[in-house]
């Protein structure tokens, strides 16, 4: 047994989603949100390497040495697995392990808004899943795939780095690629997918000009397209993918975006009023005639106050602000937790005040 097993096993026995493990402090696990350190002495450089190298293997620990940072999955038999980035940071070398749930969840367990379900239905085009880091992105985007694979007879491909929920093929045909293992790059392995049948393309992450780019290709060629960024909301969402792209070629991008991007879903976890771990706050944008618009006309500053109108209206659409709204209404969080997260918070704060108290 690697002797950071037992931090491991702390953490799925404590309910916490990472571990800290950095030279120079104590190990640290994030439970609900929190970082509580453990009763352990503060890790020296040395002794922080041998904890992680442990656990690499020959070539892990050389691509390490060689580039200073490594991502790779872990696997503890009987307890999980967990997505790990090892580092070098100025205290020495350290690394940060997230547990990775060994059952998928169904998009109902997670909250997610039933217009989820549909999306996942989607034949083709682009759909966004966005939020902090921690927000629980990797998380919806399984239970997106496994919707999709329960219920519909599709060849889906996914790029990750590194592959972390491990889908058993149920209707449909599942091909994980890790990048680093099975490809050198998210952009390598799209154009190889894009000669491999896919109905649904999973990216892990969108995080540079050329994933972007073959993402929207592939979108255009017909294939449903998922991919997640690190942005707080379906606006943002918008501007980081336009921002990437140089400003002589966005007016082309833009009119790509306004047919091809079908949905964006952006989500935040909160902590629950009652303390007992945390709820998920979502914002959903949809595809429809006013926001393809806005999108190809340079609009998207508008893009809020259309979304919060069609929210009114009863439509599937809904604003952050409106969820956290309704969370508070329900009593799941408090006022100042949903300030605390919301887009507009002066306004959501000046909406709550008005709310009469609760009984």
């Amino acid at each position: 047994m690697a002797r950071i097993d037992s931090f491991l096993r702390l953490v799925v026995e404590q309910h916490a989603s990472d571990l800290h493990f950095h030279a120079g402090s104590v190990p640290i696990i994030r439970h609900d949100g929190d970082l509580v350190p453990l009763p352990f002495r503060v890790l020296s450089d040395v002794e922080a390497r041998r904890f992680l190298t442990e656990i690499m293997t020959p070539d892990q620990v050389a691509a390490f040495d060689a580039d200073r940072e490594l991502d790779f999955a872990y696997v503890l038999a009987g307890v999980g697995r967990f997505r790990v980035n090892a580092l070098v940071q100025s205290r020495g070398v350290g690394a940060v392990f997230r547990i990775i749930q060994a059952k998928v969840p169904t998009l109902d367990e997670l909250g997610l808004p039933p217009v989820v379900k549909k999306i996942a239905a989607y034949s083709s085009g682009l759909v966004l899943i966005t939020g902090p880091t921690g927000s629980g992105k990797t998380t919806s985007l399984a239970a997106i795939v496994n919707e999709i694979n329960l219920t519909a007879r599709r060849h889906i491909i996914t790029i990750e780095d590194p592959i972390e929920v491990v889908h058993a093929p149920m209707k449909s045909v599942v091909t994980q690629r890790q990048v680093g293992a099975h490809t050198d790059s998210f952009s390598s392995a799209l154009r190889s997918a894009l000669r491999e049948a896919p109905d649904v393309l999973v990216v892990g992450e969108m995080r540079d000009l050329e994933t972007v780019s073959l993402a929207l290709a592939a979108a255009e060629t017909g294939v449903l397209v998922f991919g997640t960024l690190h942005t707080g909301s379906a606006r943002k969402s918008i501007d980081r993918i336009l921002d990437m792209h140089p400003e002589s070629v966005r007016e082309q991008v833009r009119g790509v975006l306004s047919v091809m991007l079908k949905a964006v879903v952006s989500q935040h976890l909160c902590k629950r009023a009652s303390g007992d771990g945390r709820i998920a706050a979502f914002e959903v944008l949809l595809q429809s005639y006013g926001v393809s618009h806005m999108i190809r006309d340079n609009k998207v500053h508008q893009l809020d106050a259309f979304m919060q109108s069609t929210e009114n209206a009863g439509d599937a659409m809904q604003t952050l602000d409106g969820c956290l709204l309704s969370h508070v209404r329900a009593g799941l969080i408090e006022v100042d937790e949903a300030v605390r997260v919301a887009n507009y918070p002066d306004t959501l704060r000046r909406i709550l005040s008005e709310l009469p108290p609760q009984e």
